[in-house]
């Protein structure tokens, strides 16, 4: 009784699949910077980028309150030279509350929006914040 070629690519699919996800950095596709290591430009638009990436990061964008954020600065995150940006504020929540503010790091490759790390307690360390009332004026 012998064993068909596509019962042998099913059995052998799992394997193929499972070294293509494992022995490389996970953040990858955060990491690509086209061979220009620490010389990164500057996100000139990058409150217009944050303010967009905003309205469909957060499930109700109206009515946030205490909106504050750093101007972006080069920090070394995962061994990389990135413009970082932080920013804090306070969302409305489902029920109309809202909870103590939230902070986040806005990281930048190639002068563009790459990503917001949640945990930026780290990254935000000793950063510079001001207001930024554009995105409590935010809206569906």
């Amino acid at each position: 009784m012998g064993i068909s070629a596509k019962c042998v690519a099913i059995l052998l699919l799992p394997i193929a699949m499972a070294a293509c996800a494992g022995g490389e950095d996970r953040d990858a596709a955060f990491n690509i910077d086209n061979g220009s290591g620490a010389n990164q430009p500057f996100p000139n638009n990058y409150r217009a980028e944050l303010l967009a990436f905003m309205k469909t990061y957060l499930n109700n964008p109206t009515g946030v309150h205490d909106a504050v954020m750093a101007e972006p600065v080069q920090r070394t995150v995962g061994g990389r030279v990135r413009y970082v940006s932080c920013l804090r504020f306070s969302p409305r929540e489902s029920d109309g509350t809202y909870r103590e503010p939230r902070e986040r790091a806005i990281l930048y490759v190639n002068g563009r929006l790459d990503r917001v790390a949640e945990n930026a307690s780290d990254i935000c360390a000793g950063a510079v914040y001001a207001p930024f009332p554009e995105l409590e004026k935010l809206t569906r």
